[in-house]
């Protein structure tokens, strides 16, 4: 009796603790999208810099704007982004944009200045880069490369790629490589905090799918995640998914559907967590909105 008493106390901890990572216990029934700002043409790319602040995109407007996730306040950070769409912050802290005006990938210093990191592939121009995402561990840039042909470009809008493809960039910034050649319109993508896995939608498929990160950059083991395609997307601390498109669809790390939220807009474009690190903020059509997420 008393041996199986021990054995209960030893196990009874460890219990609770797989229990406690195997039950999701985030409520999303009554998450509501709340408007922050409005009055834009076409909102993209939101990212967080390292205070939870929020840049995000006009793109037909050509501007970069800041939230202060604290005074709940809006600046514009850059009036000629080159068209800017998707956003990330680098391991730097240094703010990356997918400039599509040029088809270029840009890196921006504080004081709005910026350089251009790539502008071709192998002496073609790109597609028109669209979102991206940098791996924390190892600082190389993933970002999707579709075609979507805009009235402002004075390149020939054709494909300038053999398709459209995912690509990496070295963390020196001198390699550029191709990781993907068989989709058929990449659009979000997204990683894990690890470095491990990278998830990509095919919006052109309507499908998300899985990679595992290897040590040189490239991809392997590809799977379907799930029958969804997306715009942006993000990933949250308990590695599930977030869609874009009409609301926001979520989905755990196994590929299952676990909630959605509803927006007031025509279409999400793009999504990532910011403020607290519990905020979800959404760039949907004209506006700018927010979501709390009690994990």
């Amino acid at each position: 009796m008393k041996k199986n008493l021990l054995l209960f106390i030893y196990l009874y901890p460890m219990t609770m603790f797989l229990s406690s990572q195997n039950v999701e216990t985030t409520d999303y029934k009554n998450i509501k999208a709340t408007l922050l700002a409005d009055g834009f043409s076409f909102t993209e790319g939101p990212a967080a810099d390292r205070e939870g602040n929020i840049f995000f995109t006009d793109q037909p407007n050509d501007k970069i704007y800041k939230w202060l996730a604290k005074e709940k306040s809006l600046s514009v950070f850059s009036d000629e982004c080159g068209r800017a769409n998707g956003l990330y912050f680098d391991r730097d802290g240094a703010l990356l944009s997918c400039s599509d005006k040029d088809n270029e990938l840009w890196k921006w210093n504080a004081d709005g200045t910026h350089k251009v990191l790539i502008n071709d592939f192998e002496g073609k121009k790109l597609n028109g880069p669209n979102d991206l995402w940098v791996n924390p561990k190892k600082g190389t840039i993933y970002f999707t490369d579709p075609l979507y042909k805009r009235d402002y470009w004075q390149r020939n809008p054709e494909m300038q790629q053999d398709g459209q493809h995912v690509y990496c960039l070295s963390a020196n910034r001198k390699k550029l490589i191709r990781v993907t050649d068989d989709l058929k319109q990449p659009n979000g993508i997204i990683g894990t905090p690890d470095g491990k896995r990278l998830y990509v939608a095919d919006i052109g498929a309507g499908k998300t799918y899985r990679y595992d990160i290897q040590k040189n950059g490239t991809l392997s083991n590809k799977t379907l995640f799930c029958n969804l395609g997306s715009d942006g997307m993000t990933i949250d601390i308990k590695g599930n998914i977030y869609l874009t498109g009409k609301g926001v669809t979520v989905f755990n790390p196994q590929g299952e559907q676990i909630a959605h939220i509803d927006v007031d807009a025509p279409w999400t474009a793009n999504v990532c967590f910011g403020g607290d690190g519990k905020t979800l903020f959404i760039t949907a059509s004209k506006a700018l909105y927010c979501a709390e997420i009690n994990f």
